[in-house]
C-alpha cells in the first residue's frame, strides 16, 4: 500500500505535537486508549506528562502492551483504570484495590460506546499515513478501537508509517479524525515464551480434536505454567489439511501456521480464503507479514465476536483456556480466589459460537495443577472465583491428563470424567468430596488402587433378538471378574484366535482383572450379560481404547460361540460408537484377520465411512463416524 507522499501538506492544520495535542484532555473526561501491541505510546507519555493539570481522568481500555504510566500509585489521584481485560501492565492496581474491571463480552462492547451508555470523551489511537483517498488503517488494532474512534467527541490518532495496513474493515477516514500527531517509531512487541512440557502434552491432544478443514479460534488468554494458546496449540497443528482461521489475535504461532501450508481457508463457509482477525501482537516479523496481505482480513470486535457470524462457519474449533474448574463443570478463567487477572474476552463468544457451528468443537484447556501443586479440577471453587462459562455450556475440556466431553452429560457422569483427567495425585480425594457432595454415589470409590468410573446410564441398553431374547448391555464392572474369567475359558480355540491372534487358552490374573478394572473413559468395556438364577451370564464384550494422539479408538469384542450369528456384533458396534460419540471421540481403528468375514462384514456394513488396508493377512481399519 503507498501512503500519499503529501498528506502532511494536505493535513498540516490537523497535526500537532504531542504536548499540544493532549492539552485538549480535561479533568472529569473519559479516555479511550487503543488496543494491544498497537497502543499509541506517545500519546500515552504525553498524557502522563500532562498529569499535574488533569484529576479524575478514567482510561477506558481493552489492554494494552505499554509500560502504562498513568497506573503508578504517584497518579493515583490523575487518572483511574477501567479495564474490560487485565493486562500484566496493570494488574497491580486491581490486586491493589485502585483498579475498575468491567466484565462483559467482547461482542458487547461497541454496543456500549454506541449507545452512549459508556460516553467516550476522547479516543487516542494510532494509524498509519493516509493514502491518495485520504483512507487510513487501523492496521494490527481494529477491535474495539474502530468503535470506540466513530464514539468519541475528540479522536488524537497517532500517525505511524511503521503500523502495517491491514485489509479488511479496517480504514478510518482522516476527516473522521481531530488531531494527528506524528510519531515514525517500532510497535510494541509481544515477546514469545518457551514452551512447557504440560503445554506440549496438551496441544498433542487438542491436536486431535481439530478435524481437516475445521476453522480454528485461539483465545487470547494466558494460563501460569501453559502459556499462551496460539503458543500451546498451534505447533501441532502443522500436519492438517484446509484448516481455516477466524479468531481474535493474530500471533506469531499462527502466521508459522499459514506458513506451514496447513491454513488455505478454502473450506470457510464465510470469508472464504480470508483469515479473519480483529488485532495482532507478536514480532516485527509478524508486522511485515500481515502488511497489506491480501490473505487477511482484520474486522473489529462486532463482527469477529458476534456468535452468529461464528456459528456459521462449518467445524468452528474454539480454543480458550481456564484457571479453575470445579466437578459440575463450571469455569472460572478471569479471576482466582477474588483476585482479577484476566477478562472475560471472547470466550463466551467462540464458546456460544463453536456450539451452534455444525460439528463444532468449544475446547477448554488448563493444566491440571496450579505452579504451586493444588488442582485446578476442584469439588467447590474457591471464594471470589467468578464463573464466566456456565456448566450447561461447556463441551470439551483438556488437561495434560486427557479430554472429558462434559456436554450433555448428568453432574455424575461429568463429575467422574473431570476426575479421570485431574492430576492423579488429586484423584483420590476428588472422589472422597464427590462422594460427599452428593455429586455421585457411595459405591463408586477406588479399586486396588485405580480410579475406576462406573456404571453410566448412557452405556446401558437392551438388544432384543429375533428369537424374543432379550440381552442387557452394561459397563463393565470389577465384580464381573469371575464371570469374565469364565467367558474367557468358554470360549473356542478359533474364536480365542481372531479375537486376540493367539492360540494360547491362558489368560493370567492380572490380564483378566485388566478387562473388568476400566476407567471408562479412555478404556470403555461394555457386557451384554443374560439374567441366570446364579446371576448375569456375560455372552459378549465390546471394548475400545483410546489413542489421545489421533482422538481415535482401537475397537474389538468377543462372543460366546453360541451366540455368534445373531447380529450381537453388529449391536455392540453400534452402541460402542453412540458411548463414543458421546465422548468427543472421532472414529474407530481395528486389526482383524483376513479369515474373519464376520468381523470384517460389521466393520464394513456399519454406515460409517470406512477404509481398510490388508498387509501380512491383517486387515487394518480406520472407521470414521
Amino acid at each position: 500500500m503507498e501512503y500519499d507522499a503529501n498528506w502532511k501538506e494536505k493535513y498540516k492544520d490537523m497535526i500537532q505535537t504531542p504536548r499540544k495535542a493532549l492539552g485538549n484532555i480535561k479533568s472529569g473526561n473519559r479516555v479511550f486508549l487503543g488496543t494491544g501491541c498497537g497502543e499509541p505510546t506517545i500519546l500515552v507519555e504525553a498524557m502522563t506528562d500532562a498529569a499535574r493539570t488533569l484529576a479524575d481522568v478514567e482510561i477506558v481500555q481493552l489492554m494494552t502492551k505499554g509500560n502504562a504510566p498513568y497506573a503508578e500509585q504517584k497518579y493515583a489521584d490523575c487518572f483511574k483504570v477501567n479495564s474490560f481485560f487485565i493486562g500484566h501492565n496493570v494488574r497491580n492496581i486491581f490486586r491493589e484495590g485502585r483498579g475498575d474491571y468491567t466484565p462483559i463480552l467482547m461482542s458487547d462492547i461497541p454496543m456500549l460506546f454506541d449507545s452512549g451508555q459508556l460516553p467516550l470523551d476522547v479516543a487516542l489511537i494510532q494509524v498509519t499515513p493516509p493514502d491518495s483517498r485520504g483512507k487510513m488503517s487501523l492496521g494490527i488494532s481494529v477491535d474495539i478501537v474502530k468503535s470506540a474512534a466513530e464514539n468519541a467527541s475528540l479522536v488524537i490518532a497517532q500517525v505511524n508509517p511503521q503500523m502495517p495496513w491491514t485489509r479488511g474493515d479496517s480504514l478510518i477516514d482522516v476527516y473522521d479524525l481531530d488531531i494527528l500527531v506524528e510519531a515514525d517509531m517500532p510497535l510494541i512487541e509481544r515477546d514469545e515464551e518457551p514452551g512447557t512440557e504440560v503445554g506440549k502434552k496438551i496441544g498433542k491432544l487438542v491436536a486431535a480434536l481439530v478435524p481437516d478443514g475445521a476453522t480454528v479460534e485461539f483465545g487470547m488468554g494466558r494460563v501460569p505454567g501453559l502459556g499462551r494458546i496460539p503458543q500451546v496449540v498451534a505447533p501441532f497443528l502443522t500436519g492438517k489439511r484446509d484448516l481455516a482461521i477466524h479468531t481474535e489475535l493474530m500471533s506469531d504461532e499462527i502466521m508459522n501456521l499459514m506458513e506451514s501450508g496447513a491454513v488455505t481457508g478454502i473450506r470457510k463457509s464465510t470469508d472464504r480464503g480470508k483469515v479473519v482477525a480483529s488485532f495482532a501482537m507478536g514480532s516485527h516479523k509478524l508486522y511485515r507479514y500481515i502488511n497489506d496481505n491480501p490473505k487477511f482480513s482484520f474486522r473489529p470486535t462486532r463482527y469477529v465476536n458476534d456468535a452468529k457470524i461464528i456459528g456459521k462457519q462449518n467445524k468452528m474449533v474454539a480454543i480458550n483456556m481456564a484457571l479453575e474448574i470445579d466437578l459440575t463443570g463450571q469455569i472460572c478463567s478471569d479471576s482466582e480466589s477474588g483476585n482479577f487477572s484476566s477478562g472475560i474476552g471472547g470466550q463466551v463468544d467462540f464458546n456460544r459460537g463453536a456450539a451452534y457451528s455444525s460439528d463444532g468443537r468449544p475446547i477448554i484447556v488448563m493444566p491440571s495443577t496450579t505452579e504451586d501443586g493444588r488442582s485446578r479440577i476442584v469439588s467447590n471453587l474457591a471464594s471470589g472465583s467468578g464463573v464466566v462459562i456456565s456448566r450447561g455450556t461447556v463441551h470439551y475440556v483438556v488437561t495434560e491428563n486427557g479430554v472429558a466431553y462434559l456436554h450433555g452429560k448428568s453432574v455424575q457422569d461429568r463429575t467422574l470424567a473431570l476426575i479421570s483427567i485431574a492430576h492423579p495425585d488429586h484423584r483420590p480425594h476428588l472422589l472422597k468430596e464427590a462422594v460427599e457432595a452428593k455429586f455421585i454415589r457411595q459405591e463408586f470409590a477406588d479399586v486396588e488402587g485405580k480410579f475406576i468410573v462406573p456404571s453410566q446410564d448412557y452405556m446401558k441398553t437392551t438388544c432384543l433378538l429375533n428369537d424374543g431374547t432379550v440381552i442387557h448391555f452394561r459397563p463393565i464392572h470389577p465384580t464381573d471378574e469371575p464371570m469374565m474369567r469364565g467367558l474367557l475359558y468358554d470360549l473356542s480355540q478359533e474364536t480365542i484366535y481372531y479375537r486376540f491372534m493367539s492360540h494360547s487358552q491362558r489368560f493370567g490374573q492380572k490380564q483378566i482383572q485388566n478387562f473388568v478394572y476400566v476407567d471408562h473413559r479412555k478404556d470403555v468395556a461394555i457386557v451384554g450379560t443374560l439374567p441366570e438364577a446364579f446371576g448375569d451370564e456375560i455372552i459378549i464384550v465390546g471394548r475400545y481404547y483410546l489413542d489421545e494422539r489421533t482422538n481415535r479408538a482401537e475397537v474389538a469384542f468377543v462372543i460366546r460361540d453360541e451366540w455368534q450369528s445373531k447380529g450381537l456384533g453388529t449391536f455392540m458396534f453400534k452402541h460402542l460408537v453412540k458411548i463414543a460419540k458421546a465422548g468427543g471421540i472421532s472414529g474407530f481403528t481395528a486389526e482383524v484377520l483376513r479369515n474373519n468375514k464376520r468381523m470384517q462384514a460389521v466393520f464394513n456394513h456399519s454406515g460409517c465411512k470406512v477404509q481398510s488396508m490388508v498387509e501380512e493377512g491383517v486387515y487394518s481399519f480406520v472407521i470414521d463416524f
